[in-house]
């Protein structure tokens, strides 16, 4: 690719549609290429599989935000000022430690002891269903995950209405000024909110994961408070995109849909193959390039941005037989729909048993389902190019 794709590119309805399309073509030319995002910035995204996969664990380029030019600094604290210190910006031993408290809050014991909580709140969702028409997204999506990582964090049930809207003004790009201030607005309510959350904790510990935040001695104030942003974000409105993209998936591969319901036993394949066909998270996170370096022989200067698409690493057919298609009974399934390496998803077992039990229940309560509305009407959350959802799903049952 001679010219840099511009940085509206990436925020455009278009992209946002299909990326995978953009994604074949570039991959086509080679596995690396300039872009212009953001505007101004050396910047490159990788976007094969080869590559991507260890880039995503190169101590080279670094996570943390102290790493970036001082005009990004101040666009991030300025943005996102709830979730600049915690382990997704950081680097060891920063990172290390981090994620040595937060991991206590998310071990196997804890997340499998869910389990039947996470099947009742899936079964309560489904029991409400009204009629034969099914908004998703708003219906079973969104509430289930926001529900079960409330419930993990301690947060009384009139607040999740109040945290649901946070969260989603703070993923949203903020390209006017009435976004630019619902973002303000949201994590000025957020701080506050946590703040007062902290201090009740300290004083009276529980067994929920604020407690075992605060109750370390390992974190400060604001690691703590943006560790929690960051466990509400991540915690929730990635599993929403599972199962929104993974149902439409389904629905537009009717056969995978019969296939997945005859064969319940392909539930853990079905939910890895819908984080590789088509991915929550569509690219990771900023990373800076620490020093001079090479990625696929293109040449990457010290300070430059590096995005890596994870959707576009799960498309390669280099790395996957028949990789625009969906393959429930897919074996072997390497994707990087959570990551890799140092920076690997500490919530994925949490998400992947909602991701079995949601699509388990809705293809086992529901029978027949269908798209209640032409597939072009469909529009795309597309969060900044890297949260990649659908606005709404309605279907027919």
């Amino acid at each position: 690719m001679s010219d840099k794709l511009p940085f509206e590119f990436f925020l455009s309805p278009e992209f946002g549609a299909d990326p995978y399309a953009v994604y074949a073509g570039l991959r086509a030319e080679g596995p690396v290429h300039a872009i212009d995002f953001p505007p101004g910035a050396s910047a490159f995204v990788v976007v094969d599989y080869e590559h991507a996969r260890p880039a995503l664990n190169d101590p080279r380029l670094s996570k943390n935000l102290a790493s970036g030019p001082e005009w990004f600094r101040e666009a991030i604290s300025q943005q996102n000022p709830v979730l600049g210190d915690n382990m997704l910006m950081s680097d060891p031993p920063d990172h290390t430690r981090l994620r040595r408290v937060v991991s206590k809050a998310f071990t196997p014991r804890r997340i499998e002891r869910l389990r039947p909580r996470v099947q009742a709140i899936t079964d309560e969702l489904i029991d409400a269903f009204e009629g034969d028409t099914v908004e998703l997204i708003d219906a079973f999506a969104f509430p289930l995950p926001i529900i079960v990582i409330c419930e993990l964090l301690g947060v009384p049930d009139r607040d999740r209405a109040d945290f649901r809207r946070w969260s989603g003004a703070l993923v949203t790009p903020a390209v006017n000024e009435e976004l630019a201030r619902s973002r303000d607005e949201a994590s000025d309510a957020l701080r506050a909110y946590f703040t007062r959350l902290i201090a009740e904790r300290r004083a009276a510990p529980t067994d929920d994961l604020v407690s075992v935040l605060v109750t370390s001695d390992e974190l400060s104030e604001r690691e703590v408070l943006s560790t929690l942003a960051l466990l509400l974000i991540a915690g929730h409105e990635t599993t929403v995109n599972l199962i929104g993209n993974g149902m439409l998936a389904l629905l537009r591969n009717p056969d995978q849909l019969d296939l997945l319901r005859a064969k319940p036993k392909l539930l853990p394949n079905a939910v890895e193959e819908f984080l590789r066909y088509d991915a929550p998270v569509e690219r990771a996170t900023f990373r800076i390039a620490l020093e001079d370096m090479e990625i696929a022989g293109t040449p990457i200067p010290k300070g430059s941005f590096v995005h890596i698409s994870i959707g576009a690493a799960g498309r390669d057919p280099k790395a996957f037989d028949r990789a625009e298609s969906l393959d429930v009974a897919r074996e072997d399934n390497r994707h990087v729909g959570f990551g890799h390496g140092l920076h690997f998803c500490l919530g994925a077992p949490l998400a992947r048993m909602e991701g079995q039990i949601a699509f388990g229940s809705l293809l086992a309560r529901l029978g027949d389902i269908r798209l209640a509305c032409p597939e072009e009407q469909l529009s795309w959350r597309f969060s900044g190019s890297i949260l990649r959802s659908l606005a709404a799903l309605p279907i027919t049952i």
